[in-house]
Order: C-alpha cells, then sequence, then structure tokens
C-alpha cells in the first residue's frame, strides 16, 4: 500500500485560484457587478486581466459605452466566489485607475428585499427543420415570446429575450426540434428603484 502511494509521487497541490483561499465551510455565490469605467483602450483587458491573473471565474461579461458625453462604459460581470473572495474582487476593481464606481447589484438588491437586481440577456437562436418540427418551433416559439427575425423554407432565427433562466430553458426545448446554432449577449442589469449608478 506504502509502495502505491509513494510510486505516485507528490501530493499534488490545489490549483492557485482564489476558490481555495476560503475554508470549504465558505459557500460559494453568484454576485452581479457593475463598473463605471472611462472609455478608452485597454481598460477591458486590464479588468479582465485582474480576474484572470488571481484564478477568479466570470461567468458573464458584457460592456458598452453608456455617456458619450463623459466618455463613460460600463462593464456588468457575473463572478461566483465566497463573500470574501467577491468583496476582495470589488476593493481591487475600485483601485483601478480608469475605474469610477464598482456596485456590486446583488448586494443592494438584498439590501432592498429582493433576491436579484434587474437582469435581461438578449440571445439569437437558430432551428432549422421542416413539418412538424417546424411548427412546434414556432408554436414555443410564440409561448416564450421569441420574434423571428430570420427565416428561410428551411430555418428560422429567433430573437429572445429575458432572464438567463428562460433562455436557457428556450435553447433546451429547441434543441430536439433541430438547434443549430446560438449567440448569447451576456447578461444586463441594473439597481430596482429610481437611483442610478453615474458618478
Amino acid at each position: 500500500m506504502n509502495d502505491t502511494i509513494e510510486n505516485q509521487g507528490p501530493l499534488m497541490s490545489p490549483p492557485a485560484s482564489a476558490y481555495f483561499i476560503a475554508p470549504d465551510s465558505e459557500t460559494i455565490v453568484q454576485h452581479t457587478l457593475s463598473v463605471l469605467v472611462d472609455n478608452e483602450a485597454g481598460v477591458l483587458a486590464r479588468v479582465i486581466g485582474l480576474f484572470s491573473g488571481r484564478g477568479y471565474n466570470i461567468e458573464s461579461l458584457t460592456v458598452s459605452e453608456t455617456e458619450h458625453e463623459k466618455h463613460l462604459s460600463r462593464i456588468t460581470i457575473i463572478a461566483k466566489g465566497t463573500p470574501k473572495v467577491l468583496e476582495q474582487i470589488k476593493r481591487q476593481l475600485e483601485r483601478m485607475v480608469p475605474v469610477h464606481r464598482v456596485v456590486d447589484l446583488t448586494l443592494v438588491a438584498i439590501e432592498k428585499g429582493y433576491e436579484k437586481p434587474l437582469e435581461r440577456e438578449l440571445a439569437l437562436v437558430k432551428v432549422r427543420g421542416a413539418g412538424e418540427k417546424r411548427v412546434e418551433a414556432m408554436r414555443l416559439a410564440d409561448a416564450f415570446r421569441a420574434q423571428v427575425i430570420d427565416a428561410s423554407t428551411e430555418h428560422f432565427t429567433f430573437e429572445i429575450t429575458g432572464r438567463s433562466s428562460k433562455v436557457e430553458q428556450f435553447i433546451a426545448i429547441m434543441q430536439p426540434l433541430g438547434l443549430v446554432e446560438v449567440c448569447r449577449t451576456g447578461i444586463a442589469a441594473l439597481n430596482r428603484g429610481e437611483l442610478g449608478m453615474s458618478i
């Protein structure tokens, strides 16, 4: 028994990831972070580099200029980790020079008595089929309020908007009906209520 263990060589240490810093008793949670940054070259690469350099995983990332006159962009990041890891991420983002503000939208929503902030995702879903499958795809798309944005006698391309769970359910239902291709935007999110995030 001992010989077998010795022949396997030294035990492998866990990957250098932030997930292994926290004790096992801490649960992994998913939070939505909103980051207001200057719209300049290299900002997104620096933000992503902060995550990848420390072993943090990004589940979803969207970015676009939101205030043209001020040249500000908003980055929405869905990240998983322990509460301590997520707080560390937030603090490290706040220290970056082009970053104006970082808000943990999930924490703000919880403080207001909600489970999540307002979150929506858009997806383009291409389905190929004929006959009964084609009719069924159209019927289900109507039930999900998906719009046909391209069609031929052999295919449909649907546009669907909603929570990620709705998008995922629609994709799963289309799978046996001839799903060909999917493109998803990632999550866009805002706080509930009248207050904004502007600086």
